[in-house]
């Protein structure tokens, strides 16, 4: 059995910083543990919550992944862009159960599915992005043979999951960065823009990705890691308490709920498809925290928070180690998003890959009209990432 702790202690010793301050080699050397494996401190020492965990995570991973009531059915391989948050159990919690999944089959095979929320904002009906939902839209089956035959193809198909998603008053979805047109939902009237996320490549290597970093970026993490230890956060909960406590000392309230999050966070540590880190400083003291979430295809940074007194290169420490972790196991690192410039320039230091993300939205007269008129009477919310930040 892996010990988690032992693993992390090893990388952070060999995270000396050389004498140059601004070297570009990369200072681990170590490679981070797999996420999903057992977690304990000692092989002797398992508490109740932990192993509660381990086996509510094998019992889950050995039974089949349903698609109860929501019209949904499992392709028997999955289709390209479907993402963590596109499962029936991430939606089932972000949701509380009330989604469904238009799907197209031909003969037995599923050929193209997409999920989709169902809500109300008071007189509204909606179908909105749920929360801690990055992303979701159409995955679809690839399609063989010439470009225009497989457009045309992909336009049928798209048109047919559309035509299964009921009237709403407002419908909003972000699709993963994987789908590169929207031309089925332009031609049905939906309105198509952009929105951006930063990506590492899995085929990028870690001493590339280092020497590549902003020198500003590169010296605050070496600074860094002379004052903080980084190592798994065993606990969901204790994750949990450390974030809504940053959020009281800073006056906030958590934007996704506080029970909601805490069940999607405690499911995906739990079904070994995420993982939580935590920044220690020398008393032993958590100061920092990040959550990140992570499929076949990717890692996703979901969730960050930090203490006021934490030092200033907490959050890009604990980010560098998740980075290194997608690296070791060849997903692709997603920042997951750019809601403003303050957010941009801080991740930009770490040099990634602008990607793309589409955006279709549809909305009734009426609700736009109401829409307007509260964002003349409303000061607009703080973006997501910078909550805890």
């Amino acid at each position: 059995m892996q010990n988690l702790n032992s693993s992390f202690g090893s990388a952070r010793a060999s995270l000396t910083p050389s004498n140059s301050p601004d070297s570009t080699r990369s200072p681990f050397t170590s490679a981070f543990p797999t996420i999903g494996t057992a977690r304990v401190t000692a092989p002797a020492q398992v508490d109740a919550e932990t192993a509660h965990r381990s086996a509510l995570r094998g019992a889950r991973f050995a039974a089949p992944q349903l698609y109860p009531d929501n019209g949904a059915t499992p392709a028997s391989v999955p289709l390209p862009a479907q993402s963590v948050f596109h499962k029936a159990w991430w939606l089932d919690l972000a949701t509380d159960g009330n989604w469904r999944a238009a799907t197209v089959r031909r003969g037995n095979e599923v050929v193209g599915e997409m999920p989709y929320s169902l809500g109300r904002k008071g007189l509204w009906r909606t179908s909105q992005m749920p929360p801690l939902t990055r992303t979701l839209g159409p995955a679809l089956k690839p399609f063989a043979g010439d470009p225009a035959h497989a457009m045309l193809d992909r336009i049928d198909i798209t048109t047919r999951l559309i035509e299964q998603i009921p009237e709403v008053d407002s419908f909003y979805q972000i699709f993963d960065p994987r789908v590169e047109d929207a031309l089925a939902f332009g031609l049905n009237g939906f309105t198509v823009s952009t929105r951006y996320t930063l990506q590492f490549a899995p085929e990028r290597n870690v001493e590339q990705l280092w020497k590549g970093l902003n020198g500003k970026t590169r010296n605050l993490i070496r600074t860094g890691q002379k004052f903080l230890k980084v190592a798994p956060i065993e606990s969901p909960a204790e994750f949990n308490r450390f974030y809504e406590s940053n959020l009281t000392v800073r006056s906030r309230s958590n934007i996704y709920g506080a029970d909601l999050m805490q069940r999607l966070v405690s499911a995906f540590v739990e079904r070994g498809e995420g993982y939580l880190l935590g920044a220690y400083n020398a008393n032993g003291l958590l100061v920092a925290a990040i959550g990140v979430t992570c499929d076949s295809h990717a890692a996703y940074y979901l969730l960050s928070s930090r203490s006021p007194s934490a030092h200033g290169s907490a959050i890009s420490v604990l980010i560098w180690a998740a980075i290194q972790d997608a690296m070791k196991r060849k997903l692709t690192f997603d920042f997951d998003g750019i809601p403003n410039a303050n957010t941009y320039r801080f991740l930009s230091g770490f040099n990634p890959t602008l990607r793309p993300r589409l955006v279709v939205e549809r909305h009734k007269p009426l609700w736009s009209m109401a829409k307007a008129a509260r964002r003349l009477v409303l000061p607009k919310k703080p973006g997501w990432f910078l909550s805890t930040m």
